[in-house]
């Protein structure tokens, strides 16, 4: 049998093992979950205390809710509830201003902390240099642009290829790394600009793309934006290819994405087969495991297993973190000595009947 086939039934066997285990299989732990409980991020927050817990009281650890503010000037009150929570281990983290303000104090303690949400390479990279015990679940902001250009030369090299963007830091960045990938291996655009966002029609950027000759483009931009090019693409008969990065994750505007727009993604761990198990048992509980749900669940998971392993091999609980790879929900998870997936979470997804799902063939 081939070895992905047998990795796959391994990590299956696993994950039902862990959905059917007792308080007796795990070390149980004291953890405590740092999320937005009010505000505009609340019903995110609410998804990771939601997927924390079910796994806790499964397993036999507690959770205790740290409020998560994600804003300047609550750093005082984040790190005095930390302290009061005793915790072993601290997960969740959706903003860049809580593990800022929060990690120096973990790791005087040895608390690791791992981060569903923040793709800072800047803060990794302090992490390390510092020895902040900082694991991150979520992909670093380095992968998206490292997925998006592995895609282009996959599916795209043999094609006149267009590299746009909105002229956003985030968009600028995004597609700098797409182009220096790019140009590491020869290939250089057929066309580059920077379109203004927001706008209700991008025609006059269709019709420039169309006159490059371009045919397959990259956009760093967000959802609204890439609809409506999208749009005025086929009202012009352009016959574009579109693609862009993770922000295409989100809920249509007044404009609907069209079929086959490509997104740099992460894909919804809940239509994983080998997740079947707890998905089942969520919604059995009427819990529906959406959003940060099932990585909540995963990182409760992954950290109560690295206790019962550093018990066994008598090792500290960050440093069991970075042992053999752990069966999970969203997939298996192995950190690499930068506190790094081993494997980025980033896939190429393609919209389809209302979904993205996996674009066809897969790439790994």
């Amino acid at each position: 049998m081939p070895k992905h086939l047998l990795g796959g039934l391994f990590l299956a066997a696993g994950l039902l093992s862990l959905a059917i285990a007792g308080p007796a299989q795990a070390a149980g732990l004291r953890i405590a979950v740092v999320a937005p409980t009010e505000g505009a991020f609340a019903i995110l927050g609410q998804q990771i205390i939601a997927g924390a817990r079910f796994e806790a009281e499964k397993r036999g650890s507690t959770i205790v809710v740290v409020p998560e503010r994600c804003e300047e000037g609550g750093e005082d009150a984040l790190k005095s509830s930390l302290s009061d929570a005793r915790a072993e281990a601290a997960i969740g983290f959706l903003c860049t201003e809580s593990l800022t303000a929060t990690l120096p104090a973990l790791a005087e303690a040895g608390i690791p902390a791992i981060t569903l949400s923040v793709r800072s390479d800047i803060l990794m990279e302090d992490a390390l240099k510092n020895r902040w015990p900082l694991f991150r679940l979520a992909p670093s902001g380095k992968t998206e642009g490292d997925t998006a250009a592995q895609a282009i030369l996959a599916r795209w090299r043999d094609q006149p290829i267009g590299l746009i963007d909105d002229g956003t830091i985030h968009g600028r960045e995004l597609v700098a790394a797409v182009r220096a990938k790019l140009e590491e291996v020869g290939l250089t655009p057929a066309f580059t600009d920077t379109f203004r966002p927001g706008q209700e029609q991008q025609i006059a950027l269709v019709r420039r793309l169309v006159r490059s000759g371009a045919t397959h483009v990259f956009i760093g931009g967000d959802r609204s934006d890439i609809a409506i090019i999208a749009r005025d693409a086929a009202g012009e008969k352009a016959g574009l290819t579109l693609m862009g990065g993770e922000a295409l994750q989100a809920a249509d505007g007044a404009v609907p994405l069209a079929e086959g727009t490509l997104a740099i993604g992460v894909p919804d761990p809940a239509e994983r087969a080998d997740a079947a198990p707890v998905v089942d048992a969520m919604r059995a509980a009427n819990l529906v495991p959406e959003g940060y749900v099932l990585p909540a669940y995963a990182a409760v998971t992954l950290l109560e297993t690295a206790k019962d392993r550093g018990a066994s091999d008598k090792t500290s609980l960050v440093d069991a973190l970075l042992k053999d790879p752990f069966p999970t929900v969203i997939g298996p998870v192995h950190f690499e000595a930068n506190h790094e997936l081993a494997k980025p979470r980033y896939r190429l997804l393609e919209w389809r009947d209302g979904r993205f799902g996996l674009a066809s063939p897969v790439m790994e």
